[in-house]
């Protein structure tokens, strides 16, 4: 297939981006820089220059691909309902192209909401949200299986880690840490947190784009969720920082933008997934994956 790619040189995409080609797919990766669009074309990608905001320029390159994959967010602006309104309008954009020619279409989400949809449970493949930030744009692309599109979302773990990651969550923890001289957890720590290792999300990513049925929801984690607090244990060691609680009243303050979520209790399982597509993570989980030490290299 010839896979539409938003996001290609970001750290999913850096991942994604190799897996396909490896599989036999040709690759048009969406670049909106000249330092991304270098990133692609050495993967041995083509190119296709375009952002959210092109809108037309986005049904455009959707409609020459046999199948998309949707990785692009304005994580840059660091206000998730402002970003998700650019991601459901370029979600819509790109539906309303493939509409009625049942190529598939996969988009991005996170399991952490999960944690207002079924708070207290594991989350399932099956759990929904009404709506809000990402939920909206899962559910029109659930709803897009109705107008001939093989859709699915890969909702993925808050903890997207390996040595790609440069950016993600992981990257803001350590350096909360390093700011104020301590590796936090929120009240007793034991609200879970779940991780993925990029490379098994880069396979999920294939699988879903060559055999998701139409209107999947697909999970990316590796485990149910790992204790906030031996998250914030390993932190605290590699760092040489204490690690110690602070009241919820401080989460905000202490976390910044993550100070909301660092309170959430988001444990989600991936069984529905590993049945439906036959896949199974096989890399280092978290906190092995953090005890290999790449995080601690680079300056914060």
């Amino acid at each position: 297939m010839r896979i539409l790619v938003t996001g290609a040189s970001g750290h999913i995409g850096s991942a994604v981006v190799p897996e396909l080609l490896g599989a036999g797919h040709q690759v048009v990766g969406l670049a909106r820089s000249d330092a991304s669009a270098e990133a692609v074309a050495a993967t041995g990608a083509t190119v296709v220059r375009g952002d959210l905001d092109d809108l037309d320029g986005l049904a455009t390159a959707a409609s020459a691909a046999d199948g998309v994959v949707h990785l692009a967010f304005k994580h840059e602006l660091d206000d998730l309902p402002r970003a998700a309104v650019f991601d459901l309008a370029a979600v819509e954009a790109i539906g309303e192209a493939l509409e009625g020619t049942g190529k598939p279409f996969v988009i991005t989400s996170g399991t952490l909401l999960l944690a207002f949809a079924a708070p207290g449970q594991v989350g399932t493949e099956d759990a929904v949200l009404a709506g809000g930030p990402r939920a909206d744009s899962e559910n029109v692309v659930v709803a897009m299986a109705e107008r001939g599109v093989r859709s699915s979302v890969v909702r993925l773990a808050p903890l997207v880690h390996s040595s790609l990651d440069h950016h993600g969550f992981t990257h803001r923890l350590i350096a909360t840490a390093r700011r104020t001289g301590v590796s936090a957890y929120v009240g007793d720590g034991t609200n879970r947190w779940s991780g993925l290792h990029t490379l098994d999300a880069a396979t999920l990513y294939r699988a879903a784009v060559e055999r998701a049925p139409a209107g999947s929801r697909l999970h990316g984690v590796e485990d149910e969720g790992v204790p906030f607090r031996e998250i914030a244990g390993v932190l605290g060691r590699h760092l040489g920082l204490p690690v110690r609680s602070i009241a919820p009243e401080e989460a905000d303050t202490h976390f910044g933008f993550l100070g909301p979520l660092v309170v959430l209790d988001g444990p989600a399982s991936n069984a529905r997934t590993r049945a439906l597509l036959g896949w199974a993570p096989t890399h280092p989980g978290l906190l092995a994956d953090l005890d290999e030490g790449h995080y601690f290299t680079a300056v914060a």
